[in-house]
């Protein structure tokens, strides 16, 4: 998983619906914002949007993952355990990898921290995975991105076990998830898709906008947000449609116009009816659901 700030913007008086745009790359803040044709707690008249606190959901979040880790333990079963990998020196990815290990403590599972220098090679980053695909001990297994130029992304995160894959990256998880079937969902998409769900912002056939077409946020929330809300992985039933750097401008506002929920980037307090902050908004639902992942390839409920 990349450091990441992600933004979520919840609308009941704006011309669109839902907007939602999350980012994957170090210190980028992606905004969200959504439409809605139900009626705001907020006053019509009212400039102030209301926050969605991220941080109180996913408080509630780790409540859960805590008590369900006490009572795996309680019934014999060994402690979770997160490996971590964190190449080079990158101060975003130090903090945010420091973050998952003092949250993962907060709700009772082990961890701990492989740090490696930028110019460690392929060849060994792989075979330190494949002995830690191998470790009994380690039940979750990530590898911090972004990495250095000379590695590969996606021939490491194939690498990773997809058992262990609490990234949720590897192209087994990641053809689960397209296909509807239960997977490891990527915390990103998965922590947009909770405070969706736990706010009670309707898909059910709206017209999203997802702006953003990265394999780690955009293609999974896309995937989330359009799949039939009865399959064996229920989705959201919304009609998407994803947008990028090469939509032309007047095709974008007219998406952004059709759209009942959209992403984009941008300061859309004051015409937001609900918003998550940057910090406090995705970002700790993000760790959260890291951690949910963590718990869920330890009781192997997936594979």
């Amino acid at each position: 998983m990349a450091a990441a700030a992600t933004a979520f913007f919840y609308s009941a008086s704006f011309s669109s619906a839902a907007l939602l745009r999350p980012g994957w790359a170090p210190l980028r803040r992606w905004r969200a914002l959504t439409r809605s044709t139900s009626s705001s707690p907020r006053s019509a008249a009212s400039d102030e949007a209301t926050i969605i606190s991220g941080t109180k959901l996913a408080h509630q979040v780790l409540k859960e993952v805590r008590r369900d880790v006490e009572s795996w333990i309680s019934a014999g079963n060994q402690r979770p355990h997160l490996t971590v990998i964190l190449v080079g020196d990158n101060p975003a990815s130090h903090i945010y990898v420091r973050n998952k290990i003092k949250a993962a403590a907060a709700v009772g599972i082990s961890s701990e921290i492989i740090l490696r220098p930028k110019d460690i090679s392929q060849e060994e980053l792989l075979d330190m995975t494949a002995k830690l695909n191998k470790d009994s001990r380690v039940s979750g297994l990530l590898v911090q991105l972004p990495l250095p130029d000379h590695v590969d992304e996606r021939t490491v995160c194939n690498a990773i076990a997809p058992e262990k894959d609490v990234d949720g990256f590897h192209i087994m998880n990641i053809g689960r998830l397209c296909l509807d079937q239960p997977s490891i969902i990527p915390a990103t998409a998965a922590a947009v898709w909770e405070i969706i769900k736990r706010t009670g912002i309707q898909t059910f056939g709206k017209n999203v906008l997802v702006a953003g077409r990265s394999k780690n946020v955009g293609m999974p929330i896309s995937m989330l947000l359009h799949t039939d809300g009865e399959h064996e992985r229920p989705g959201g039933d919304a009609t998407v449609t994803i947008t990028h750097r090469y939509t032309p401008k007047e095709q974008l506002k007219i998406h952004t116009q059709l759209a009942d929920i959209v992403i984009v980037a941008a300061e859309v307090k004051k015409k937001a009816g609900f918003i998550t902050p940057v910090p406090g908004g995705v970002g700790p639902m993000t760790v959260a659901m890291l951690l949910k992942n963590t718990l869920l390839v330890t009781k192997k409920l997936i594979y």
